[in-house]
């Protein structure tokens, strides 16, 4: 039985699925794929030139479907062979030849927006991550996640929001940095449940905690420090991220701007309560959670 077989057996969706639509149900495909990933940010996408509306929504589907991988509930090595499919289905775009429905509709931004193929494998690299489980990972393994999930997914986006690549390299680097973990520091009790713990070692070894459990290091009494320890790597990744973006003009630092302020009161939200009720949803002013879950429809953190 090959991949697609097993992929077929399991319900899951392949990589070669959706190869004859014509162009007027690529659209509508599209729109179903990222589904409710665009609300959150519709009054941003209003304000964008439909075809970086197009090329964002096709970058969300397919943050959309790598995540999916990951979270679902296929086997380990699955999973593993569903990555390596799109992997092999980025080469096909690359080549002009795309054949999945997001794949396609992300052809156009590709040439227009001189997207790097680099920066999409580097984004599958990180959900293969994410399979493999992370625990306790050293500060230098937790850099590289962060690099290949939010920096490499937010050099893709600064492009298509029209941030020329110097600028928009370097502001990724520390945007994305500081939302992947503050998203960890929002997630712990979730990921837990998966049986992944993104907390550095080093941090957790500096408070006395050397155990690599998920469940085990969450209800030790030294956790907010350890927590306020990555808290203050967050803030300084967004003091960069702030020097980056008061150096180009408002309007094309609109979407950033946004993310990192929305990002930076989920922060402050999650110091003000002290890593206490860490299963409970985060509360936020109504005007940040928009920023937030763009921030999430794209890097899933």
């Amino acid at each position: 039985m090959d991949t697609l077989e097993r992929i077929e057996g399991l319900g899951l969706v392949s990589v070669r699925d959706a190869t004859v639509a014509t162009s007027r149900d690529e659209d509508a495909a599209i729109d179903q794929r990222v589904g409710p990933a665009t609300i959150p940010f519709s009054w941003l996408m209003r304000l964008l030139p439909a075809s970086r509306r197009k090329a964002m929504q096709a970058l969300c589907a397919f943050g959309s479907e790598v995540g999916g991988i990951v979270d679902g509930k296929a086997s380990w090595t699955m999973k593993l062979a569903l990555l390596a499919d799109w992997r092999a289905e980025i080469a096909l775009l690359y080549a002009g030849r795309p054949e999945h429905i997001v794949t396609r509709a992300l052809r156009d931004a590709v040439d227009r927006f001189d997207l790097l193929c680099e920066d999409f494998l580097a984004l599958i690299n990180g959900k293969e991550m994410d399979v493999r489980d992370i625990r306790a990972p050293s500060l230098q393994y937790l850099d590289l996640y962060c690099e290949q999930r939010a920096v490499a997914v937010s050099r893709i986006a600064l492009r298509i929001l029209g941030v020329p690549p110097p600028d928009g390299v370097r502001l990724a680097a520390p945007l994305g940095r500081g939302m992947q973990l503050t998203g960890i520091l929002r997630d712990l009790a979730q990921d837990a449940a998966r049986q992944r713990l993104y907390l550095p070692r080093e941090l957790l070894c500096a408070h006395g905690i050397f155990a690599t459990m998920p469940s085990y290091v969450l209800a030790q009494p030294a956790l907010p420090q350890v927590c306020n320890a990555l808290a203050e790597r967050a803030a300084a990744y967004f003091a960069d991220a702030e020097r980056a973006i008061v150096a180009r003009p408002r309007l094309a630092m609109l979407a950033a701007t946004a993310m990192l302020s929305g990002y930076r009161a989920l922060l402050g939200a999650l110091l003000a309560r002290a890593w206490t009720g860490l299963d409970e949803p985060v509360r936020i002013p109504v005007w940040h959670q928009t920023a937030l879950l763009t921030g999430r429809s794209l890097i899933g953190g």
